[in-house]
């Protein structure tokens, strides 16, 4: 016999999935509805408008696939992608890297231009490889949670389109967390996901995308056999599931049955976003901004190091270097067997090097921050590290006081 789901308690303060909104929770006990009853049909309307103003976009087009956010972002490349195209993959972190997978296997030509982890590209040598490479697309991660950097936008953006180059943009880490402008940074597709700053659990990606693009999924448009026999297309998109050509008539008027919907996610995507708007995304921004600042500060008031440039840090994720000669991942399970509190390592060159800790969406409240700290501070001194002692939760919660 099986024994029924034991759930243990835990404080998630990864770069994600973070701790779902109980709003949320409960909306996913809702009765399911039939994929095409006009109550449902109306949710997923509602959930569209939604969706488009955490990007910062009045596109006609945002909707929701039905997988993780690495769907969304393998739906968007091969949407463009035909053989033989030229992909940009500006890396600076483990992502990047991702984005360069899905196109190779899209069979497209990549050139990776490489830096070191510690901060995003200057614009200027992204537009300058953009020159010698003339691609057909530029693909990057916004925020990169590998080491919680922020990679700045626009001017590549607006450059992209001013030489009529498609722009696509891994907004994952930073929807719902940070402010987004995918229209004034001239972004021809952004891609987000329900597990980070939506407080939605893991199961959905969110695209946006302009005309320029639909205009190049109308071109490849190919309904399924099951449904036509007629609509064959030469230059259809590799994938049936993740055909943003037939998603989009699903998602709108025409309603082709491309799928079936998993109703009660888009419950949960509906229910994240709404508590996410009524909360007002400036407030949403602020409580995230000011979390890390307190994170922050209690961080360093232990002695404790951060990683990577503090110009261009993410808010939802802050790298910490583990202290020399301390077991990181010794520390960690420490974390998460006496404190319940979870935090994460990270990739590449920095595995063994930083832990990474999450602030984002339901996860980012004062006493989750307050938490990780004293939990961290006293992993750290049964580990013999040498920090500074009782200074972490007084420094956070003075910070607190002095920033409302």
């Amino acid at each position: 016999m099986f024994n029924e789901l034991a759930i243990p308690q835990r404080t998630i303060m990864t770069p994600g999935p973070v701790e779902a909104h109980p709003a949320v929770l409960q909306a996913m006990t809702r009765r399911i509805l039939g994929q095409f009853d006009p109550a449902f049909l109306t949710i997923m309307d509602e959930v569209k408008e939604m969706i488009k103003q955490p990007f910062g976009t009045t596109n006609k087009e945002a909707f929701a696939i039905d997988g993780t956010s690495r769907s969304g972002l393998e739906a968007a490349l091969i949407a463009l992608i035909e053989p033989g195209d030229k992909v940009l993959i500006p890396a600076y972190g483990r992502f990047a890297y991702l984005l360069g997978e899905i196109c190779e296997r899209a069979r497209a030509e990549v050139r990776y231009l490489e830096k070191e982890w510690t901060a995003p590209f200057a614009p200027d040598a992204v537009i300058a490889e953009i020159d010698a490479f003339n691609p057909k697309i530029v693909a990057m991660v916004h925020g990169e949670t590998a080491n919680g950097q922020m990679q700045p936008l626009a001017e590549i953006g607006q450059y992209c389109r001013a030489n009529n180059i498609f722009f696509v943009v891994d907004m994952v880490a930073t929807y719902g967390g940070v402010p987004l402008a995918v229209d004034e940074w001239c972004v021809d597709i952004a891609i987000a996901g329900t597990q980070k700053c939506l407080s939605v659990p893991s199961g959905l990606a969110l695209v946006t995308y302009n005309d320029r693009v639909e205009d190049v999924l109308d071109a490849r448009y190919q309904k399924e056999l099951g449904l036509s026999k007629t609509d064959r297309n030469e230059r259809h998109i590799a994938s049936n599931y993740l055909d943003l050509s037939q998603l989009q008539r699903y998602w709108n008027q025409e309603r082709i049955n491309h799928h079936t919907e998993a109703t009660s996610m888009i419950y949960a995507l509906h229910e994240g976003l709404r508590v996410l708007l009524q909360e007002g995304l400036s407030e949403v921004y602020h409580r995230h901004a000011r979390n890390e600042g307190a994170l922050i500060a209690g961080l360093k008031a232990m002695g404790l190091n951060l990683y990577g440039a503090a110009d261009t840090k993410m808010p939802t994720v802050t790298p910490v270097f583990i202290p020399e000669g301390i077991d990181g991942e010794a520390v960690r399970n420490m974390l998460l067997d006496d404190f319940g509190v979870e935090i994460a390592s990270s990739f590449g060159d920095l595995k063994g090097k930083i832990w990474r800790i999450g602030n984002m969406g339901y996860s980012s409240r004062k006493e989750n921050i307050l938490h990780v700290l004293a939990a961290l501070e006293g992993a750290l001194l049964y580990h013999q590290a040498p920090i500074q002692s009782g200074q972490a939760v007084p420094a956070a919660l003075r910070f607190y006081q002095n920033n409302i």
